[in-house]
């Protein structure tokens, strides 16, 4: 389930979230894109890390920014103000990335996909052991 929803003033929603990760993470989109909603998901305990952990992200970014391009060049915006998180210790970021005018149509993210839990690795070795 998704983490509380913080009012921000003048600026749309702020999502749950308030490790180190995602606070650079939503300043981070903020300077980059100046979205007018921004939710910041910390969906780590999900994922079966340790305590604490900052790996699994899911973002929500409503930008002007967007308007006239396709959903691939919106998510490389997003990876671009991220780069460094990417390259480090966020493992996995989900996006969804609109106009305010889409989002003003459709106020809503689809919902996360359940964990399956464990590595790819391990999923095959498990399997391979079912044999």
């Amino acid at each position: 389930m998704p983490g509380p929803v913080l009012a921000a003033a003048g600026r749309g929603l702020r999502g749950g979230g308030d490790g180190p990760l995602a606070r650079a993470i939503r300043s981070k989109l903020d300077a980059a894109l100046q979205p007018t909603h921004l939710q910041v998901l910390d969906e780590s305990p999900r994922h079966g890390g340790p305590p604490g952990a900052e790996t699994h992200f899911s973002v929500v970014v409503v930008s002007e920014r967007f308007a006239g391009l396709p959903p691939l060049q919106r998510h490389r915006l997003v990876h671009a103000a991220l780069s460094t998180e990417l390259a480090g210790p966020l493992h996995a970021l989900a996006i969804v990335a609109r106009t305010p005018q889409q989002w003003e149509n459709d106020p809503s993210a689809p919902p996360a996909p359940p964990c399956l839990g464990g590595s790819k690795r391990e999923q095959r070795n498990a399997a391979a052991g079912d044999q």
